[in-house]
């Protein structure tokens, strides 16, 4: 029984590695092909940012003695998605990733620009990150259109797992592309599938920092931090928000000039490590994280195959699964951007904006979403109290953006 109790926090970690991995690495590796990847600097990014999951995981749980579940910012990835190319190319990219990195550990180290984050009315930063992945979420139905032999099967096997077994609704769902594609044939000539880091020099320009490292370092902060915070709180854990933010952001730093855009607390996959159901007593669970980050460290030494099961896939395909993944976060985002009428005439400005996908002087679309967001809530509404900024580690799930853990499907927030 005590050998039981041992392994049980090694197992949690283990599946919540799987769990997360399999439910958005296609986000990751469509977001860094969107903005300007090759297949071989794209594996690079994905290997980076599991090599800084397993690193900064098992650090946090180590130093602090709890377990404190880090990802990579999906919502991050999909705003990469919805960006696409920028002015300076993957360099530029690299760039802004590197500022983001930067303005977590900023935002670590300077209390007021985590207030300013906090101040970011609500139905606003919901409706940009709803407005960055809704592309993404309609391609299910066009790939249900364009290859029906192979959605079909990826639809069905995540409708049936979301209603017996969500947690592993998106994984199910790869599953059946693979299987879908192996059945149609796979020509492996000329694909590397082996793990390799391909270092990128990066440049700077205003439009990249603008249309990449500002809205990613607000989703990541807005989508990933302050639910992870929260999930947190509700199993009884206060982890020292300077100390994960300042940690994510210079993982995050390492990990840019290889390819990964951001690292962050996790939230749905924390709920995976630190419930009840990993151990009984809680001050045993932080084992749990250090099992996920050497599962994590595993995983990414697959990076070569991932990309290369993304090369063999109809693009529409690897992208209708990313849309699973991400369907249970767009619910949550317009559910918190619509749920309050006094803000919801400026939150659908945000989300027809950031959903056009117009690029303004080669600035992206999330940008343009938040600026018309903020002027319309300047213009239709007066103040009638002193402002108070919210908390920035408010005590449950349900105040945040994201849904609580037993309402959402894994990918929600990693």
């Amino acid at each position: 029984m005590r050998r039981f109790d041992s392994a049980q926090p090694i197992l949690a970690g283990l599946v919540s590695a799987v769990v997360g991995y399999a439910s958005s690495f296609t986000v990751v590796l469509a977001g860094l092909r969107a903005v300007g990847a090759t297949p071989a600097q794209a594996a690079s990014g994905l290997l980076a940012l599991c090599a800084g999951i397993a690193a900064t995981a098992v650090f946090l749980a180590l130093r602090f003695r709890m377990p404190i579940s880090i990802a990579w910012s999906t919502p991050g990835a999909a705003l990469l998605v919805a960006t696409g190319h920028v002015q300076g190319g993957w360099p530029a990219a690299v760039g802004a990733f590197l500022v983001c990195a930067a303005l977590i550990v900023v935002a670590g180290l300077s209390p007021w620009l985590g207030r300013a984050i906090a101040a970011i009315p609500r139905p606003i930063a919901g409706a940009m990150l709803a407005g960055v992945i809704l592309s993404l979420c309609t391609a299910p139905v066009r790939a249900v259109v364009d290859v029906p032999a192979l959605a079909i099967p990826v639809v069905l096997a995540w409708a049936v797992l979301t209603r017996f077994a969500r947690q592993w609704a998106v994984p199910g769902a790869l599953l059946a592309a693979v299987v879908a594609i192996a059945v149609r044939g796979v020509h492996l000539t000329g694909v590397s599938i082996a793990p390799a880091a391909v270092l990128t020099v990066p440049t700077f320009n205003l439009p990249a920092l603008i249309s990449i490292a500002v809205p990613l370092f607000l989703v990541t902060m807005a989508a990933q931090n302050v639910p992870g915070m929260a999930v947190m709180a509700t199993y009884g854990y206060t982890p020292p928000l300077r100390g994960v933010l300042v940690t994510t952001g210079l993982a995050s730093a390492f990990a840019a000039p290889f390819g990964g855009h951001a690292l962050n607390l996790a939230a749905i996959t924390a709920a995976l490590t630190a419930g009840p159901d990993t151990h009984p007593d809680p001050r045993r669970r932080w084992v749990a994280t250090a099992a996920l980050g050497a599962g994590q460290l595993t995983l990414g030494l697959g990076a070569g195959l991932a990309m290369a099961l993304v090369l063999l896939s109809p693009p529409v395909l690897v992208i209708a699964v990313a849309g699973l993944a991400l369907l249970s976060a767009l619910g949550a985002s317009l559910a918190s951007a619509v749920t309050d009428p006094s803000g919801r005439e400026a939150a659908v400005v945000t989300f027809v904006v950031t959903a056009s996908g117009t690029t303004i002087l080669n600035i992206g679309p999330a940008f343009w979403g938040l600026v018309a967001g903020g002027l319309t809530a300047l213009l239709l509404y007066r103040r009638t109290r002193p402002f108070s900024p919210p908390d920035p580690t408010p005590p449950s799930p349900a105040a945040t953006e994201l849904p609580s853990p037993t309402a959402a499907g894994p990918a929600a927030s990693r």
